[in-house]
């Protein structure tokens, strides 16, 4: 009885309704034609062989293509996994992995051909503190953003020191977001990490890659009397293109006195980077490099700009190797007491090896009173 209800129901409903219940038909003549292009398309021996006629090209090809020079391997080495391996154990976050920076590979491989424990020592690492979450939005930066991040860990300063100490590296880089929500933009908590740091460990050696403090002098004071032995804070850019690559709270001078202001607190080595490739020309870098002279910046490094995604400003050039070279002879005879340039090249880019070797143990006076009188012998227009 049911059955011949059920029957009786659908009989009642109307053609047209219940075409509409089903699915589109495929027209024979659509796969005909999906056939033939398939048929009159690239056959598997010319895939394979790379001799197809016609490419597909996906992405702007109105933009730079990216050149040989800064495609880099895949990291590998005894010093590079056992760093990597010590970070996991240790609850230790770096800006080198979370950066993706490219020259991973080198700062942790430390001193080819050394023994684990000596290419350790001689490796460089960036811990970053207070969170990962940034009160300023540049433009050429792909860290995160908020107005209100999250409340500083107390207990930070501690733990990093014990993890430091523990590690076993001869010298540490540490840096962090900007902090514009607190009242002293971090620079206690900073400090403090710093401190620690060199109890536990005396013999590493500390570069701090600050911010700017929100142009608060009175806070670049506290972190550059912490013990530190590098103070470090990039001016990014050439003035003219500040306004346009930084947060409109970093102007250019706030940070030329972020760094005389470390200088004059006794700091032995400040330091600062420049990236290339975002619209500068000859004259405003050279009026950058005349600037940081002139407030005593000792180290400078150039780098590439590499646009990290879509949403952030374009590269305007990629600049030759070639360039990067001239710039760092420039810089030189100008006086810094160390350059490092390259497309790859960062702002902490094997710091611990070189600040070891050539600055810090006491390697870098000689070199650098010949390049002062070098700078004198320079043309008025590059020495002044």
């Amino acid at each position: 009885m049911a059955t011949i209800l059920r029957s009786s129901r659908l009989a009642r409903i109307p053609v047209t309704a219940a075409c509409r219940t089903l699915a589109t038909a495929s027209s024979s003549s659509s796969k005909q034609n999906f056939s033939q292009v398939l048929d009159e398309g690239p056959s598997l021996d010319e895939f394979i062989s790379g001799k197809s006629q016609e490419r597909v090209v996906l992405g702007n090809t109105n933009t730079p293509r990216l050149p040989s020079f800064l495609k880099t391997s895949i990291p590998t080495g005894a010093s590079f996994n056992g760093i990597k391996k010590d970070l996991r154990g240790l609850g230790l976050h770096t800006v080198c992995e979370e950066a993706r920076c490219p020259n991973i590979g080198d700062c942790w491989g430390g001193k080819e051909g050394a023994t684990p424990e000596e290419g350790k020592r001689a490796a460089t690492a960036t811990i970053m503190l207070m969170g990962d979450t940034c009160t300023r939005g540049c433009r050429f930066c792909s860290v995160k953003t908020s107005k209100a991040p999250p409340p500083l860990d107390p207990h930070e300063p501690e733990n990093t020191a014990e993890a430091i100490s523990r590690w076993g590296l001869g010298y540490i880089v540490m840096t962090s977001v900007d902090r514009d929500d607190l009242a002293d933009s971090g620079a206690h908590h900073f400090a403090e990490t710093i401190r620690k740091t060199k109890q536990k460990a005396p013999q590493i050696l500390v570069e701090a890659l600050t911010g700017d403090m929100g142009g608060n002098l009175d806070m670049v004071s506290v972190v550059a009397k912490s013990g530190l032995d590098v103070y470090a804070h990039n001016i990014e850019t050439v003035e003219a293109l500040t306004p346009f690559v930084r947060d409109r709270r970093a102007t250019f001078r706030q940070s030329l006195k972020v760094l005389e202001r470390a200088k004059k607190d006794g700091v032995r080595v400040t330091k600062t980077s420049i990236m290339l490739g975002v619209g500068e020309n000859e004259e405003q870098i050279m009026h950058a490099l005349r600037e940081l002279r002139n407030v005593d910046v000792d180290v400078v490094t150039f780098g590439q700009y590499m646009r990290p995604t879509k949403r952030h400003m374009k590269v305007d050039r990629y600049v030759e190797p070639a360039e990067f070279d001239r710039w760092k002879e420039v810089a030189e005879s100008m006086g810094f007491l160390y350059v490092a340039s390259g497309p790859l090249v960062r702002s902490s880019y094997k710091a611990g090896e070189y600040f070891i070797e050539n600055v810090l143990r006491g390697k870098g006076s000689e070199r650098k009173s010949q390049n002062l009188i070098a700078q004198d012998s320079l043309p008025n227009e590059l020495s002044s």
